[in-house]
């Protein structure tokens, strides 16, 4: 710990991340900053030009709500929303988000993106709400805007925070440490924006050996939102929401496309189509067994009751689709050809754009898709409060749109007072993808300095003998592993320590089991659970065990740290709803059905930070005023 230096920041809004929402935050906050003489400074463990879940492309923009072009309105996004999630979500800000959307896509297209566009004008959409796009620069093209107004001065990289400096139940600061070099960092801040991410890595992946380490969302997402909320005291929200996709699978690639542009069809081994053939399964989900669209979580659960009946592999019919878009050319020998070829290179081009290793995967394969089928099947279970899951902090909703028991001064503020959410990082939201977490950032950021011109709290100051405690214990794992390396032969096996990796494992594992993983076909119940919150203390025991090697291991120590409360979290709410709201994502075998009359609300929790005690809540739904 002696050759680490201490390095003290001080700022009046301090951005934790550098994903979508940080960027936005970034760009809006800069700007007011700017007109009040405030500084705004920027902190992620990555470069934010490849940071988050847009680091490695995209193939569409998912929420563009087009309000110019009167296709759509906010009230019918809320809706689309509010139905997928069964119900439950925070209408003030879905509708806050979506009013706001389309400027941040149109910041995009100014700033670079390149958006497909129609023949007769106008964007091709994918869907209802989606844009196609060239997408393998789209994050780099927003983290220019970002590092444009923030000035590279007020960004630091390569830094990875740990977790929250409190004063009381004041949040007044971040800490952490360079990935790069021996440097323990103290950020002072008069606020803060969390926009950490969600958590990967939770539960077991499917892909193991050779590809380990695959998974549909970034992998280094390693709920540190979760993690910084909880400790700071701040009330969290649907944190037993985990969301998980059907994707194609091994290598996770997205099938968006393939249903809303191509028009694909998902069918059995058998050639039955299970959307069509399970369809009267949809009356024990009312009333949102017929709405449209059908919730993603029902569609998972029509293919995965398929599966259990041993009707598998579930297939994209890859082939089919792109031969009934050719065929309407099949009179022209020459435009069938020209079509061929163009449908196949979309195919391709859709993962090229955000998920290479899937297109690594079809060549490793020998898969035409225009000429084969491909399989898809369900992923392990993610925390993510910007897709179609929700788990994330409880904020307050903008003033116009909340109601009175929704807002407390500051749009996207939490209940800790001077902290404030975006992207993952915020709970019962959801569908704001990348381009409304760019949106919501940019709420937060501007509410931020809201808050600091009209509140002006005092530069925190932080006691010295707090500083070394923090730095003392966030080193820990470093000394741990120098003290104890040589006592075996071999340093992965050792009495002494326990490596981030072989931590993780252990947590996935009873993940999986207990909470409703892969392997225990998404399904628990009151004495899982409560089992695995058993086997939870016995791992959070063991973490003061944690050994690191270097700076790299290190964060990977922090991060199966962070993923540890996130998973805590989800399994003492998914205990505490009595009832099954979200087959598909997960299934009470205790409680089968949904109960309306008792568990349509919010079940959201608090963690005391010193104590580490749960307190478990039902907030009611309430709708706009």
């Amino acid at each position: 710990m002696a050759n680490f230096e201490t390095v003290t920041i001080e700022t009046d809004l301090l951005i934790l991340g550098g994903g979508m929402a940080s960027c936005g935050a970034a760009v809006e906050a800069a700007h007011w900053a700017k007109k009040n003489g405030l500084k705004v400074t920027l902190v992620d463990k990555a470069a934010i030009d490849r940071s988050g879940a847009v680091a490695m492309g995209l193939s569409a923009i998912n929420q563009y709500v087009g309000l110019k072009e009167g296709d759509n309105t906010v009230e019918d996004y809320v809706n689309y929303v509010k139905q997928d999630l069964m119900g439950v979500a925070r209408d003030d800000l879905v509708a806050n988000i979506a009013r706001h959307v389309d400027s941040s896509v149109h910041l995009f297209e100014k700033w670079g993106l390149p958006i497909w566009k129609a023949e007769g004008g106008g964007y091709v959409h994918e869907g209802r709400w989606q844009l196609m796009i060239n997408g393998e620069s789209y994050k780099v093209i927003v983290a220019e805007a970002a590092k444009n107004h923030l000035g590279v001065d007020n960004i630091y990289e390569r830094v990875f925070i740990v977790g929250p400096v409190m004063n009381g139940d004041e949040c007044v600061g971040a800490y952490g440490f360079s990935v790069r070099e021996n440097k323990f960092y103290v950020f002072k801040a008069r606020a803060i924006m969390c926009a950490l991410g969600g958590a990967v890595h939770v539960f077991k992946p499917r892909s193991t050996g050779e590809g380990l380490g695959r998974a549909w969302y970034p992998p280094w997402n390693s709920g540190s939102s979760a993690y910084f909320t909880l400790k700071a005291g701040a009330e969290m929200t649907c944190q037993e929401v985990r969301f998980i996709p059907v994707r194609f699978k091994d290598a996770y690639g997205p099938v968006g496309a393939w249903f809303l542009l191509f028009k694909s069809r998902a069918t059995n081994a058998f050639g039955g189509e299970y959307m069509v053939e399970r369809r009267p399964e949809l009356e024990n989900w009312l009333p949102y067994g017929k709405v449209k669209p059908i919730p993603a979580n029902l569609r998972n659960y029509l293919g995965m009751l398929d599966v259990m009946d041993g009707k598998g592999p579930i297939y994209m019919r890859t082939d089919e689709a792109i031969q009934k878009i050719a065929d309407e050319f099949k009179d022209d020998p020459k435009a069938y050809k020209k079509k061929m070829k163009e449908l196949e290179s979309e195919a391709w081009e859709d993962f090229l754009d955000m998920t290479i290793s899937q297109a690594i995967l079809w060549a490793a394969s020998d898969v035409h898709p225009e000429e084969k089928s491909s399989e898809i099947a369900a992923a392990e279970p993610y925390f993510i409060g910007s897709h179609s899951g929700a788990s994330g902090a409880w904020v307050s909703g903008p003033e116009d749109l909340a109601p009175a028991d929704y807002f407390w001064g500051y749009e996207n503020m939490c209940t800790t007072k001077g902290l404030f959410a975006a992207g993952d990082a915020t709970g019962a939201s959801s569908h704001k993808f990348s381009s409304g977490s760019h949106a919501e950032g940019r709420i937060a950021g501007k509410a931020a300095i809201r808050y600091l011109v009209n509140e002006n709290p005092p530069m925190p100051t932080i006691d010295d003998a707090k500083i070394e405690a923090l730095k003392a214990a966030t080193l820990k794992p470093l000394d741990v592993y120098a003290e104890h390396k040589d006592f075996t032969s071999q340093v992965d096996v050792n009495p002494n320590y326990i490596l981030p990796k072989m931590y993780m494992f252990r947590l996935q594992k009873m993940m999986d089991e207990y909470a409703g993983g892969v392997g225990a076909q998404f399904t628990t119940s009151k004495f899982m659970c409560e089992r695995g919150l058993e086997l939870l203390g016995i791992l959070k025991e063991d973490a003061v065990h944690l050994g690191a090697a270097d700076l790299h291991e290190l964060m990977r120590c922090w991060e199966n740290v962070h993923r540890t409360y996130q998973a805590e979290a989800h399994v003492r709410t998914i205990l505490f709803r009595e009832e099954t709201r979200w087959p598909g994502y997960y299934f009470r075998a205790d409680f089968p059905k949904l109960d309306n009359d008792n568990w349509l609300c919010f079940v959201n929790c608090v963690m005391d930070p010193e104590t580490e005690e749960w307190e478990m809540l039902k907030r009611p739904l309430l709708p706009m005023s």
